[in-house]
């Protein structure tokens, strides 16, 4: 493992504060493998045998029901996922695939468990890693639940036009259909977002995006730090 993962990873709050010691037991015997687009990497209704860490790459996690599939979350670096089904020894409730080239550290689960009961220090870091993942969670259900889907593209734009660096475009990093997914729209309500959002600055062609009017969106999207992350970017004067 490269040195600037070892530092990625004890930015993680389940890393955070943690003994060097209890850090070194965990990522001793876990596997770091890269994994191509597409790649399945575990399924809903399937024992959780390990913890995954996104260190690179995005990862597309997913859930069905009666035929139909949602997205439900798109993970990139760095980032965890399914630490409540490995804490409960649990089976999953959601699946996971590779979105683009990844490469995922895989931690035995029965391995976290043991060093939940070991290690008070690491405790505290698994419950504020679930405590923060629970506001999120509560944000998506109030976006989910108190935006127009147009409102949640503009806001989506927003935050992914901040991510990519801030310069008034961007490029959607996945198809179109998972973005719709992702947003609880259907591709047919994704396009006639983004023709609505042309009234407010936004124009499109394929996956690139510019935002010609920052500040026209942002007054449309009316972003809110009780539902979004980060701060809007101010338009330039």
């Amino acid at each position: 493992m490269r040195a600037e993962d070892i530092e990625k990873l004890k930015c993680l709050n389940v890393f955070r504060g943690v003994k060097e010691n209890t850090f070194q037991r965990a990522i001793a015997p876990s596997f770091l493998q890269s994994f191509p687009a597409g790649t399945i990497l575990l399924e809903e209704n399937r024992p959780a045998d390990f913890l995954y860490i996104v260190l690179d790459g995005l990862v597309e996690m997913s859930s069905s029901a009666t035929g139909d599939e949602t997205v439900i979350e798109i993970l990139g670096p760095v980032n965890l996922f399914i630490l409540a089904a490995v804490l409960n020894n649990d089976i999953c409730l959601q699946s996971a695939r590779t979105l683009t080239p990844a490469r995922i550290l895989m931690i035995p689960a029965n391995l976290i468990r043991e060093l939940l009961a070991e290690d008070h220090d690491f405790m505290k870091a698994v419950v504020f890693e679930l405590a923060s993942a629970y506001r999120r969670t509560v944000k998506e259900l109030k976006n989910q639940k108190l935006r127009s889907g147009a409102e949640r593209l503009a806001n989506w734009l927003l935050r992914e036009e901040r991510s990519q660096g801030g310069e008034g475009r961007l490029t959607i990093p996945y198809e179109k259909r998972i973005l719709a997914a992702y947003l609880g729209m259907t591709a047919e309500n994704l396009s006639r977002g983004f023709s609505a959002l042309s009234a407010h600055g936004v124009n499109i062609k394929g996956l690139q995006v510019d935002i010609v009017d920052i500040g026209k969106l942002i007054d449309y999207a009316r972003p809110s730090p009780l539902i979004d992350d980060g701060e809007p970017r101010l338009p330039r004067d």
